[in-house]
């Protein structure tokens, strides 16, 4: 049975790859590479750097990653697109049948809001998945900003930019984790309200970061948000609200 591995690998910086991630891959027999499309190159030749470090010898299959139907109902849309993505992760192992340790190295970690797993799940046949531990954006955003995640004895949410979009800051929670947010939607909240910890290309060189109370800020980021994407022509950033005690 082919074991495939799901290395996380951190936001960015090499130095975040644990040593279990560095045995792991000095075992692999075949890397699955990504390309993420136009103006998203450097992703996919950190990913080959990453793995040239660990391995001169390393060998990389890369594959084209498909485009969404913009014209499907957003859960429908990515089914769809995980979907594509199996088969392609098929079709480029089946043109390596002597593989039996494929490996796919994943920002983060594959347990937060990554779908990688979701895809793994879809194989058919099934590999034996494993998956490493990486450090999280989350992670990377704290240590950034030098601040605890959580207040004292306080939970916490994590959550996506459509949620807050649809749904609103949530019932009861005092610090919210926001991901997947190209709209910054931070700004359909009350200003004055809200501390706001903001980080975009966490632990790469290109690292931009900014804090303070959400009125004070928001616009700020929103343009340093523009123009780090235009600069670049993609961005990963996440974020973290906390609410002001009320007076």
């Amino acid at each position: 049975m082919t074991q495939l591995f799901l290395i996380g690998i951190g936001t960015g910086n090499p130095e975040h790859l644990t040593g279990e991630a560095r045995r792991v891959m000095a075992q692999a027999d075949l890397f699955l590479v990504p390309h993420k499309g136009s103006g998203k190159s450097d992703l996919a030749d950190l990913r080959t750097q990453i793995i040239a470090d660990v391995r001169s010898d390393a060998p990389v299959a890369l594959f084209d990653m498909p485009v969404r139907n913009e014209s499907l109902p957003y859960i429908a849309r990515v089914d769809a697109w995980h979907d594509e993505i199996a088969r392609i992760w098929m079709a480029t192992m089946a043109q390596h049948p002597e593989a039996q340790k494929v490996a796919l190295l994943v920002w983060g970690d594959p347990s937060l809001y990554d779908s990688t797993l979701r895809i793994a799940a879809r194989l058919n046949p099934q590999p034996d998945v494993q998956v490493v531990a990486g450090i999280t954006s989350v992670q990377a955003l704290t240590a950034a900003h030098a601040i605890p995640l959580n207040t004292l004895n306080a939970p916490v949410t994590i959550s996506t930019g459509r949620r807050l979009r649809d749904h609103g800051w949530p019932d009861g929670c005092e610090t919210l984790v926001v991901m997947l947010d190209g709209e910054c939607t931070f700004q359909t909240l009350d200003g004055d309200a809200f501390d706001i910890w903001w980080g975009a290309y966490l632990g790469m060189p290109e690292q931009v970061l900014d804090c303070g109370r959400l009125s004070d800020v928001s616009e700020r980021i929103i343009e340093t948000r523009a123009k780090a994407r235009a600069a670049h022509g993609w961005i990963m950033d996440t974020y973290l609200l906390r609410r002001l005690p009320e007076k």
